[in-house]
């Protein structure tokens, strides 16, 4: 199933993720409201010898975003810093929740190229882990990105963008908040426009005989495999001149609240507690989806508002390998020892140039496993990331994976690029926390 519309929590110096699976307790908590503020905490945290961590949403299930020492949360380092109109660019700062900009750039007929599923993020989060959509003209939100301004770990506030500190804006794009403070990103938008989306059921072997048909033929495509089954979910968006074809009010909080939240939300409860009606309730579920088709704005049929609450891991792989991935976990599924109560979700993006960008340098097809929350993930998991790590595959930043510094360096060509630039811009390793250390080494 798709993303969720609410958020972490944090009460006092202590957070945690929305899954609940990643808590911290800080020793103090930041909130910056300008530039300046975060070049002094910065400074400040430099002199004392300490670590620092901005935290954006909580929706990454990885603990990439913990700290036991100081917090910086962009809550108040948000909103509108200037737009070019005619040029279609568009400067916020870093704390920006994409729900926000959308609403913004609808305001100025403008749009976001291409979104993810979910919309509750703040934009520096988002372009810190590699999120993306689906889509195969495009890459992640990071390649929509003119410019950047970060606070390095020396406490120098860096612009860069293609043409000034190249280095810098190679790596910073996908950063993993490990060489500065995003504070303001100038993003290269679209005039406005219509999507129109049909959903309908089909055979799995079916869609995967045609999968370049449906990847080429689309703007977007994506499908959801529902375990035990033979059974998937298809989806495309495509762009249209109007919005002419609008899902009625009610059809549209019957399948994206009550169909997808409460009922699902119930479905998980009863599986959870009673295992073995796990492959009849996904099978049921498969069969009860129905085709639909309707137009709407572009980022209200990217986003999809999703409250029940999982666990996620998500890989991206060379996209011809993708039906290998697929058999291989099947199998998986069938032979835990638990049983899986998540579609898996399948999406397409293009190849990029960032360095650490789980689609540098090819093609990608996305595989992400679910786990309702309070069900056993691990094994699953772990089982799943040795067939994709033979198959070349790159762990989402933000997701769950068991990967270390030593087995990504040969998945990524500029692994060692971008520790160069980390080396130079956070020499004192105050952003470093035991996630960075552990995918990037010390």
């Amino acid at each position: 199933m798709r993303g969720t519309a609410t958020t972490a929590s944090a009460t006092g110096n202590t957070w945690s993720n929305w899954a609940g699976n990643q808590r911290a307790t800080a020793a103090s908590v930041l909130i910056p409201g300008s530039v300046d503020d975060v070049v002094a905490a910065v400074n400040a945290a430099t002199a004392a010898g300490q670590r620092i961590k901005p935290v954006g949403s909580g929706h990454s299930f990885t603990d990439i975003a913990r700290t036991d020492a100081h917090r910086v949360d962009l809550a108040r380092l948000a909103g509108l810093v200037s737009i070019d109109r005619p040029a279609r660019l568009v400067t916020v700062r870093a704390g920006t929740r994409l729900r926000a900009l959308n609403e913004l750039l609808a305001e100025h007929g403008l749009a976001m190229p291409n979104l993810g599923d979910i919309d509750e993020q703040t934009i520096a989060g988002a372009l810190a882990t590699g999120t993306h959509g689906t889509g195969a003209g495009y890459g992640c939100l990071s390649t929509f990105v003119e410019a950047l301004t970060l606070v390095t770990g020396t406490g120098a506030v860096l612009r860069c963008s293609a043409q000034e500190n190249p280095d810098v804006f190679a790596a910073a794009r996908v950063g993993l908040g490990a060489v500065g403070v995003l504070v303001e990103v100038t993003l290269r938008c679209v005039d406005a426009f219509v999507l129109r989306a049909h959903e309908r059921p089909a055979p799995l072997p079916a869609v995967l005989a045609e999968l370049e048909t449906y990847v080429a033929g689309n703007d977007h495509f994506e499908m959801y495999w529902f375990p035990y089954t033979d059974r998937v979910q298809v989806k495309t968006n495509n762009r249209v001149a109007a919005d002419d074809q609008p899902l009625p009010r009610l059809r549209g909080w019957l399948d994206d609240d009550f169909l997808s939240n409460t009922v699902f939300a119930g479905v998980c409860r009863l599986g959870r507690a009673v295992p073995r009606l796990a492959p009849t309730l996904s099978s049921v579920s498969a069969r009860a989806l129905t085709a639909r088709t309707y137009t709407a704005r572009s980022d209200r049929v990217f986003c999809t508002p999703r409250r029940v609450r999982f666990t996620e891991m998500e890989y991206g792989l060379p996209r011809a390998a993708l039906p290998e991935a697929l058999a291989a976990l099947r199998k998986i599924v069938d032979g835990l020892p638990f049983k899986v109560l998540f579609p898996v979700e399948i999406r397409f993006t293009a190849a990029d140039d960032i360095w650490l960008s789980h689609g540098y340098g090819r093609e990608s097809a996305y595989v992400a496993v679910h786990q309702y929350v309070g069900m056993p993930y691990e094994p699953y998991f772990r089982a799943f990331e040795q067939v994709t790590q033979a198959l070349g595959g790159r762990p989402h930043w933000g997701k769950l994976h068991y990967r270390d510094a030593a087995s990504l360096r040969p998945a990524y060509p500029r692994f060692d690029d971008f520790l160069a630039v980390r080396d130079r811009l956070d020499p004192g390793r105050i952003f470093a926390n035991d996630y960075t250390t552990r995918v990037l080494g010390a």
